[in-house]
């Protein structure tokens, strides 16, 4: 897979211009992704470009929040499987950017991955079978829950707002998910994803969901398909071994930042082996 490089000193910008940004979606909709190299950056920036990208800015309830637009990455630091951000939540972001404050040295490349060409590598059989819809089926401690329905639910702001007059809004706000409250304050979670997806950006249909990615911050979900069977462990190996063969690498420099089509391109990790690197995500809803 090739990708587009906007190279500052080539677009003869200093900064990110709207003709920049106009650039970025174009990228975004050949391609899926893009990255932007050599354009003075900081987090104040990286925070604006977000925003101008984005009408809705989502988090990952799990992270440390850097400012009002973006969070700092943070999962340990093992490698981590493909995925699209927050794939398992019922608001998924439909663009997800990551900002390099400070490249690793070594190690820690970001795997980018074109869901569309995942899906066009499939048989037959599997493209069936990925079509059908998936219930994902995880519990989710308390504090997690409630930081993502404050971030999402319009009439709220803080954790200790939510009430379970919140919950029964917002699921009755977004279909096809379901929830049992425990007694210890915890939550478990159903929902209906489709595992083959059209982009928001440019329509197809792409293999873009969670199935191969982390639960560094979670509990592992237990996947589910219309068909009645789970997804196994030997299944999903088998898929990581397709994606693997439509992936590339983002070997970053400082203040490189990536823009992704979170609706078809999956990303994910190679192993840290230079722990003062700093990376920072934004994402949002278009």
């Amino acid at each position: 897979m090739t990708y587009n490089i906007i190279r500052a000193a080539e677009a003869g910008e200093t900064s990110v211009t709207p003709a920049i940004l106009a650039q970025i979606k174009g990228h975004l909709q050949s391609d899926g992704w893009t990255l932007l190299r050599g354009f003075p950056m900081d987090m104040a920036t990286f925070s604006a470009v977000t925003s101008q990208l984005c009408k809705t800015i989502t988090f990952d309830p799990a992270r440390e929040n850097s400012d009002k637009n973006t969070q700092k990455v943070d999962a340990g630091l093992g490698p981590i499987g493909l995925h699209i951000e927050n794939g398992n939540t019922p608001v998924c972001p439909d663009m997800v950017a990551f900002y390099s404050a400070r490249a690793a040295f070594e190690g820690s490349q970001t795997t980018i991955c074109d869901g569309r060409r995942v899906f066009d590598a499939f048989s037959d059989a599997q493209q069936r079978r990925w079509s059908q819809r998936m219930m994902v089926t995880r519990t989710l401690p308390e504090t997690l829950w409630k930081r993502y329905l404050a971030n999402e639910h319009p009439a709220i702001s803080a954790p200790e707002e939510v009430t379970h007059e919140h919950i029964l809004q917002f699921k009755s706000a977004i279909p096809d998910q379901d929830f049992t409250l425990n007694n210890d304050g915890s939550l478990e979670y159903r929902i209906k994803v489709s595992p083959v997806r059209a982009s928001a950006l440019s329509g197809g249909q792409a293999f873009a969901n969670a199935i191969l990615g982390p639960s560094h911050n979670y509990e592992p979900p237990v996947y589910t398909l219309d068909d009645g069977s789970t997804v196994a462990k030997d299944e999903i190996e088998e898929l990581g071994e397709i994606a693997e063969t439509c992936t590339v690498e983002i070997n970053w420099q400082d203040g490189d930042v990536a823009i992704i089509d979170n609706t078809r391109v999956m990303h994910g990790r190679r192993a840290i082996k230079d722990q003062e690197r700093q990376l920072f995500i934004g994402m949002g809803r278009l």
